[in-house]
């Protein structure tokens, strides 16, 4: 396996990097998170241990980025001694995979670390779904089942936003402000916009997905 540890402190990580060597393991060494994210978009792993406390950026922070900027699938176990229900749920949530607990049994680690690299890549990296439309965005692919909807750079980032708040309405407004910024579109944009992605999203479907919510915005519903 390829492996890479993520920690500031010197004596741990040459602790786990020989004995993983000698387990027969390749290890790549980090002592922040931005050295981490640098050797994520140069290398393939296996499994990466990550600590959260660490100068320049955090570990949570840096696995939020592993996740979502570099759709990296790699199993990641944190290995931290803030133990905390909170730093829990947040490692969770940032993207991680396992949590162990500092000090830890060597043995342990190895376990651990084997279990995560045979379940493989996670395969919901990158990808943004809701009922039963599905976005790539690596590939800026757009399925509603297993049909491909072909959709206009403008239409798939109101989509994209539409999903990440799903089932929640999202305000014209803030579609505004996500698509276009301060430069605001002339008043029949935005709803040129709306219907061509209804129809690119809804045609050839009995069930609509995207919903006028009237005086509020409009948001995609499950049913």
């Amino acid at each position: 396996m390829k492996i890479l540890i993520a920690d500031d402190n010197d004596q741990i990580v040459e602790t786990i990097s020989d004995y993983l060597e000698l387990e027969g393991n390749i290890v790549d060494c980090a002592y922040h998170g931005e050295s981490a994210l640098k050797l994520i978009k140069d290398n393939y792993y296996d499994v990466i241990i990550m600590d959260i406390m660490m100068p320049k950026l955090d570990g949570i922070s840096t696995v939020a980025k592993i996740r979502n900027e570099l759709f990296c699938g790699a199993p990641i176990l944190f290995l931290t001694a803030k133990d905390t229900l909170d730093d829990k749920i947040a490692a969770f949530k940032a993207g991680g995979d396992d949590y162990l607990l500092k000090p830890f049994a060597m043995e342990e680690l190895s376990l651990r670390i084997k279990a995560l690299a045979n379940r493989g890549q996670r395969k919901d990296i990158g990808l943004l779904s809701y009922a039963d439309i599905q976005i790539n965005n690596q590939t800026d692919e757009v399925r509603r089942e297993n049909h491909i909807l072909k959709l206009n750079r403008t239409q798939l980032k109101i989509l994209k936003l539409l999903v990440q708040h799903a089932p929640n309405v999202v305000t014209r407004q803030q579609i505004i402000e996500t698509i276009w910024g301060e430069e605001s579109p002339c008043s029949d944009a935005l709803r040129s916009h709306i219907y061509g992605l209804r129809n690119a999203i809804d045609k050839g479907f009995s069930d609509s997905r995207l919903e006028t919510i009237h005086g509020q915005g409009y948001r995609i519903k499950a049913a």
